[in-house]
């Protein structure tokens, strides 16, 4: 008995040290506050601003705002890594209340049978009937090794009467090729309502190898009429998937998120009227909303959907992973980024003429609460300080002490003339045996493309550094007339959005930012000035 009790205690103790091994430090412990190294860092399971389960990725949300219970419900595809064969992507939901927030709703629809249309689920959307106080959830149903006659995507739906309970509609399937539409995509039915009542279905779509958005009309969201186009998508190799048709204001609007490998990006259209609206594509015109074709945000961003609470609209997309966790790892081979990621939301900003820009959320700063003192570790090249303002001159940069793994940057950067170049740089440090620069970094340079116009360019720096990443660059935008940038940068865990003056929203994702230095940078023959810069984190 003596021999039991004790194998059972030794048992013990293996398995309590076995379970502490990842919180043991070092022989010699890791000094995070006076030193510069550049460390290794992971990132936590589970993020919670830039919304990711402890277990799996967030794929295509797919945000309704319920006027019953008064927050946004975000639905989205659940991938997990790896999915079972055939069956994939249930659908799983969080609600808020002012995306920054999150609660887990769990999985509300199963995925099918392997046999079943929808063995494998697709986007989708959701509306409310106030007539039949039921939730209606249209998602694209996804056979898994479809025969000739069978369809690969097509829309169906199930209801609810809680958004808890949800009961498929295992007799209503809409088939794209039942009305002159693709047998293989048909696909993100999206549900909106127009002043007359009449309930409006868009879905992704072919006419033979032409892209176009299908309409559907409908009195009771059960029988569904074809409209026709809504939109023929532009040139031949062109697909709007994730379509997304509101009013904001006086303009009609489709947000979308462009397939083709070369963009892939979020982007939008705008018109007075719902025809007009429709009338953007037409001819192949592209008749584009802004100065730089609609894009939104970066490729750091994908599948951007929104939803409005009455008083602000706010775009949810997924940030996706890096193959391996590189960050110059921009696609995975075939053109395209790796599928899933984190929940990223935005608020769109609406301006006079009716064009789009992405900013946070109003909670987002309180959420980082808590102050960071900001320390100079080091400086290289020409760098003056007065009080609480730098200026930097030629190439120059001060390394600023570690960030914690949730951050929010803030800075006011002013330079001498319009095209002075300058740089925010994560995830730097110093070697552990020198006080030289890592052999790489990563930076976020602010980049002048002539006198009047800038874009994000993502640079790996350093010694061993590849510069310019491409594919993950942002839009265009106009260099401020008074030469004054105001710069909010925000991150969980890997995941940074960073947002300059109202016109500029630039999503990425940095492994190995958490937990290391940071700098601020100029060069050739720029002169800048940084004032007001804080730090904070939760």
């Amino acid at each position: 008995m003596k021999k039991f009790v004790y194998t059972i205690f030794l048992m013990a103790i293996i398995i309590l040290s076995n379970s502490c091994t990842e919180r043991i430090e070092p022989v010699t412990p890791r000094d995070w506050d006076n030193t510069t190294y550049l460390f290794t860092t992971e990132d936590e399971p589970q993020s919670l601003t830039y919304y990711k389960p402890y277990s799996g990725f967030i794929g295509d949300p797919m945000p309704f705002f319920d006027p019953v219970s008064k927050k946004f419900i975000v639905s989205y595809l659940l991938e997990y890594r790896p999915n079972l064969a055939g069956t994939y992507h249930p659908i799983w939901a969080v609600c808020t209340e002012d995306a920054v927030h999150y609660e887990s709703l769990g999985e509300i629809i199963p995925c099918g049978g392997i046999t079943a249309q929808d063995a494998a689920l697709g986007t989708g959307s959701v509306i409310w009937s106030e007539e039949q106080q039921l939730y209606y959830f249209f998602y694209t149903g996804n056979k898994y090794l479809p025969s000739a006659s069978e369809n690969a995507e097509a829309v169906q739906y199930a209801t609810s009467p809680d958004f808890k309970t949800w009961t498929k509609n295992e007799l209503f399937v809409l088939r794209g090729n039942d009305y002159g539409y693709s047998q293989k995509d048909f696909r993100d039915p999206e549900i909106f309502r127009t002043d007359d009542g009449v309930y409006h279905m868009i879905v992704a779509t072919k006419v033979g190898s032409k892209g176009t958005l299908a309409e559907f009309t409908s009195p009771d969201l059960q029988a569904w009429t074809s409209a026709g186009a809504f939109m023929n998508m532009m040139y031949a190799d062109r697909f709007y998937e994730c379509p997304n048709v509101f009013k904001m204001g006086d303009w009609w609007y489709l947000v979308y998120s462009e397939k083709h490998a070369a963009i892939r990006k979020v982007q939008y259209f705008k018109g007075k009227t719902l025809d007009a609206l429709k009338a953007c594509t037409a001819n192949d015109a592209g008749i584009w909303p802004d100065d730089h074709e609609g894009f939104l945000d970066s490729r750091g961003l994908y599948a951007g959907k929104t939803a409005s609470n009455g008083t602000d609209r706010y775009l949810w997309g997924w940030c996706p992973t890096r193959s391996g966790k590189d960050n110059t790892k921009t696609d995975n081979g075939a053109g395209e980024p790796d599928w899933a990621g984190s929940l990223v939301a935005h608020k769109l900003i609406q301006h006079a003429d009716g064009s789009l820009t992405l900013g946070p959320a109003p909670l987002m700063a309180e959420r980082y609460n808590l102050a960071h003192d900001v320390k100079v570790m080091r400086q290289q090249g020409t760098v003056a300080q007065v009080g609480e303002e730098w200026t930097l001159s030629g190439d120059a940069n001060i390394l600023l002490n570690r960030l914690e793994r949730h951050n929010h940057l803030h800075m006011v950067v002013t330079t001498a003339t319009a095209e002075d170049k300058f740089a925010i740089s994560l995830c730097r440090g110093t070697k552990m045996t020198s006080d030289a620069d890592s052999s790489v970094y990563y930076s976020l340079v602010v980049n002048p493309e002539g006198a009047t116009t800038r874009k994000i360019n993502f640079e790996q720096e350093g010694e061993g550094g590849k510069g310019f990443i491409a594919d993950i660059d942002s839009y265009m935008f106009r260099t401020p007339t008074d030469n004054v940038y105001e710069i909010d940068i925000f991150t969980d865990n890997s995941v940074m959005v960073m947002y300059i003056n109202d016109v500029l929203c630039y999503t990425n994702r940095v492994y190995c930012s958490a937990k290391n230095c940071w700098s601020i940078n100029s060069y050739g023959t720029a002169s800048i000035s940084v004032r007001d810069l804080r730090v904070s984190y939760y």
